[in-house]
């Protein structure tokens, strides 16, 4: 795989700019015409001496604003850990530099549309998880990746990236031409990424978890649901658990996403807004887009629906149900769990009655496996895809029961746990988990967080809840 340069010298002149790789003993640089906004390969003997010089983290891309093209770049980084050997970071600062050296040639209307745009890009830059590498692929799992051509592995980052998870996509439109310019850029994920060792029966294992949120109808719970005309799901994730230990790697896949059918629920002062079902599209179709694509990325599919069936979100429950039915594909089934009523008054034993549900579809599902010599040992073979209304606290929940239930199942084929041994009783092992899903709430009401033992991620749920309220109680007071 091509890998990209991790750092830059970045020159800057009233003419153009310069991007200068450190540390690889490289020559090369890569000028970009202030005026013309031509990308062309220099070397460093090229960047005057006059040049303003700072040093920046990567590139993110370009973009046109009102003013004219700016350049989009990392300022700062923070290390999250090594996955597989690969160095990954989190992007922490950034800054948008212009082409242009005034802006004084705008209106004063064109001024303040300029400057809102900036305001804008600066706030979705500022959202926290953005993350990124240099030499390994993060839009990928890791059995996609096994699962690729000898010609796609020796591709550039860039080239192969999975576009559902490349945040910088639009940004990068430039490069995309341009082979040789591919070094100097990397995908860009948005999510929320760990990585932490543990140790169990005195042997030390690797455990990640890589939510990659999906760029695709993006935004926040409320504005945003539903699907687009091309199938693609508000609040899409997809979470990937990978173990490591002693050479061998394992990986556990789920999915979530909002109810895949055209509907609303615009934000108004009630509490809870009524959901809006389209009257005037065919829901059926734009159904069938969404799981052609899931089947064809995940196999077979069974979709949690998680919501009420009672009140206002019971016609959405009662019309997902019926695109199931009319879809009449054997690759998807269809299980509806009121959460609410089922574990009302704090009766979280019966989330064990989903479980049991599903136990015999995940152990036929399996997971990814390699052994320590490289082999492909398993294949998951399909996937459970979990909604709420927001893809939020329930969802949260029950993907955490389904991937502690995987992790216990790998841990034990790697023989870290003795069989018998339940991983909810490793007093350490939980408390890393507890501390990781306090810490993995994305702002926007979009929780991208990892899997956790059960009575964790009741907590959590329970905590959540709360906030919710709290939250709803100031708008109103807001107002």
């Amino acid at each position: 795989m091509a890998s990209t340069h991790e750092r830059f010298n970045l020159h800057t002149t009233p003419e153009k700019f310069y991007l200068e790789p450190c540390g690889d003993g490289s020559d090369e640089v890569l000028a970009i015409d202030r005026v013309s906004t031509e990308m062309t390969l220099a070397v460093r003997g090229d960047v005057p001496a006059s040049a303003d010089t700072r040093t920046i983290c990567g590139l993110i891309g370009t973009i046109r604003l009102v003013a004219g093209m700016y350049l989009c770049v990392i300022t700062n980084k923070k290390k999250v850990g090594d996955l597989l050997g690969h160095a990954v970071w989190k992007a922490v600062d950034f800054d948008i530099i212009s082409y242009k050296k005034t802006i004084l040639h705008l209106t004063d209307n064109q001024m303040q549309d300029n400057k809102t745009f900036m305001s804008m890009i600066n706030n979705v830059l500022h959202t926290d998880g953005f993350y990124f590498a240099t030499d390994c692929d993060l839009t990928h799992t890791l059995q996609r990746l096994a699962n690729t051509s000898p010609e796609f592995q020796e591709m550039s980052l860039m080239e192969r990236g999975d576009q559902r998870f490349v945040w910088n996509g639009h940004l990068l439109r430039e490069f995309v031409a341009r082979p040789e310019l591919h070094k100097y850029v990397f995908p860009v994920v948005h999510g929320f990424i760990t990585m932490k060792s543990s140790c169990i029966n005195g042997k030390v294992f690797e455990w990640s978890v890589i939510s990659r949120r999906s760029c695709f109808r993006a935004g926040v719970r409320y504005y945003v649901r539903g699907i687009d005309s091309e199938g693609h799901a508000a609040n899409y994730v997809e979470t990937e658990q990978i173990v490591q230990y002693n050479g061998a790697k394992a990986s556990f896949v789920q999915t979530r996403g909002s109810i895949p059918f055209y509907w609303s629920q615009r934000p108004n002062l009630k509490y809870k807004p009524k959901p809006q079902i389209s009257k005037t599209v065919n829901h059926l179709d734009g159904f069938q887009k969404h799981f052609d694509s899931q089947i064809i990325l995940y196999g077979r599919q069974v979709i949690l629906n998680l919501i009420n069936q009672k009140g206002s979100e019971m016609p959405l429950e009662l019309i997902f149900d019926k695109m199931v039915t009319s879809a009449r594909n054997s690759m998807i089934k269809y299980i509806a769990f009121d959460f609410h009523k089922e574990c009302s008054h704090m009766r979280w034993h019966r989330l064990q009655m989903l479980l049991d549900m599903v136990a015999e579809m995940q152990s036929e599902f399996g997971y990814f496996l390699v052994d320590a010599d490289g082999k492909v040992v398993l294949n998951q073979e399909g996937i459970f895809r979990s909604n709420c209304m927001d893809c939020l606290d329930r969802t949260n929940v029950i993907q955490s029961l389904l991937a502690s239930r995987s992790l216990q199942s790998q841990l034990q084929r790697m023989r870290v746990l003795h069989m018998g041994q339940h991983i909810q009783e490793q007093a350490d092992f939980e408390k890393m988990f507890k501390n990781v899903g306090n810490h993995s709430a994305a702002p926007g009401g979009v929780n991208l967080g990892p899997s956790a033992p059960q009575a964790n991620a009741l907590a959590t749920y329970l905590q959540s809840r709360q906030k919710e309220r709290k939250l709803h109680m100031d708008e109103f007071q807001a107002y």
